[in-house]
């Protein structure tokens, strides 16, 4: 068995879902109608974004003794690519006004692309990053090289 090249769901651990789930409503995604008071889930290109509450995921997950601090660093960054340096500037911008704190503003980076950080109200980190070696393609999915 091989697995298929695809990531289905992200899920984040949150501390309170409904101000999770308000926050990304911010971002201007849409809640399923799948969700429930205890799990938000959003369609987006592809893959699913889920929203379940942090220690309840641990439990799934079979974690013990998951203590109630959040981790400052969890290891583990998601990524939201754009076009162009510009693009950066204002995905940032946009995503301050909705609630989330700048982590890293935009900066040249020395892979040679142009990126910055935001972290939402849990902490979870997201980059906007601009990536002239990996376009994206005319669904705006990054594309990278054989």
């Amino acid at each position: 068995m091989a697995f298929d090249r695809r990531i289905s769901m992200i899920t984040l651990g949150v501390d309170n879902i409904a101000v999770a789930t308000a926050f990304y409503e911010r971002l201007g995604w849409k809640k399923s109608s799948a969700s429930q008071e205890s799990v938000s889930f959003f369609g987006l290109d592809g893959i699913v974004l889920g929203l379940f509450g942090r220690q309840a995921l641990a439990k799934d997950a079979g974690l013990k003794g998951v203590s109630g601090d959040k981790p400052t660093f969890s290891g583990v960054t998601i990524a939201y690519n754009v076009g162009s340096e510009s693009e950066v500037d204002a995905a940032l911008a946009f995503a301050e006004s909705c609630g989330a704190r700048i982590a890293k503003p935009a900066e040249k980076v020395f892979w040679g692309g142009y990126s910055g950080y935001f972290a939402d109200p849990d902490g979870h980190l997201w980059e906007v990053a601009f990536n002239p070696f990996s376009p994206l393609d005319e669904n705006g999915h990054m594309t990278l090289p054989d």
